[in-house]
Order: C-alpha cells, then sequence, then structure tokens
C-alpha cells in the first residue's frame, strides 16, 4: 500500500487492518444509527443512509450512547455485519469495551484534520501499535 497520509490518535487497541473508510460528518450512535440485522446505517436523518457498513472502517468526530450500543458491536459481529474498525475523534469507554468485546481495533483522541481529507470510499490503514490511521494513494 502506497501511503497518501497519515494521522495520529491519542488511544489506540485492537489488531492491524486494512479497509475502506465510511466516514461520517455527524456523531455515531450505533443504538440508532444502524440497523444491526443487515449492518446498514438506518436512522431516517443520517447523511449515510443506506450506506453499508459491513467489513468497513468508520471514522467519526464522535460517538453517542451507552450500554445499548457498546453490546451492538458484538451482536453484529455474531452476524457476520459488524465494522473492520473504528475510528473516533471522542469516544466514550462504553464504545470501547464494546469494540474491545467484539474484537474491533479502535482509535479515540483522532486528529481531527482527518476529516479534511478522508472521504467514504478511500483505503484506510489502522496501525493501533503506532497509534496511526493512514490513507493510502489511489
Amino acid at each position: 500500500m502506497s501511503i497518501k497520509s497519515s494521522y495520529k490518535a491519542k488511544q489506540a487497541t485492537g489488531k492491524s487492518i486494512e479497509a475502506i473508510a465510511v466516514v461520517s460528518p455527524v456523531t455515531f450512535s450505533a443504538r440508532y444509527d444502524l440497523d444491526r440485522t443487515n449492518g446498514i446505517i438506518c436512522r431516517q436523518d443520517h447523511p449515510l443512509r443506506g450506506t453499508s457498513i459491513i467489513d468497513t472502517v468508520l471514522v467519526a468526530p464522535g460517538v453517542q450512547g451507552g450500554v445499548a450500543g457498546g453490546w451492538a458491536f458484538l451482536a453484529m459481529k455474531g452476524l457476520g455485519v459488524g465494522f473492520k474498525g473504528l475510528v473516533f475523534g471522542a469516544v466514550n469507554p462504553v464504545m470501547v469495551q464494546g469494540a474491545v468485546a467484539a474484537g474491533i481495533p479502535i482509535f479515540a483522541g483522532i486528529d481531527l484534520e482527518i476529516f479534511d481529507e478522508v472521504k467514504t470510499g478511500d483505503r484506510i490503514f489502522l496501525d493501533p501499535l503506532a497509534k496511526t490511521v493512514s490513507i493510502s494513494k489511489i
């Protein structure tokens, strides 16, 4: 993979992965934004309504929600419709716990300049040990 640019996060956990990005301009709620059976963003007023999240990396400025949202990641993994990775500007402990339980790499405190560059459909690489999110050249 040829790297176009990289961004740092304050915290990261999980394994290194590469996948297609789904970039949300709004905060993310696993409980209200997703059809957790089919892996589709379904909230009526969400800018990404109808977008599949299966095997993608969600990049969002923050999260909303609590325990139900965190457990959604584990349930979705069991159905084979979950995320491959998660990258957030701000995150709460419940989302981190849910991602870790589901084996999904999660990044928190990402440099918000990433939102000036990354777009849905870009291929990105998550390196939790280096705490970097890299966007590949096309």
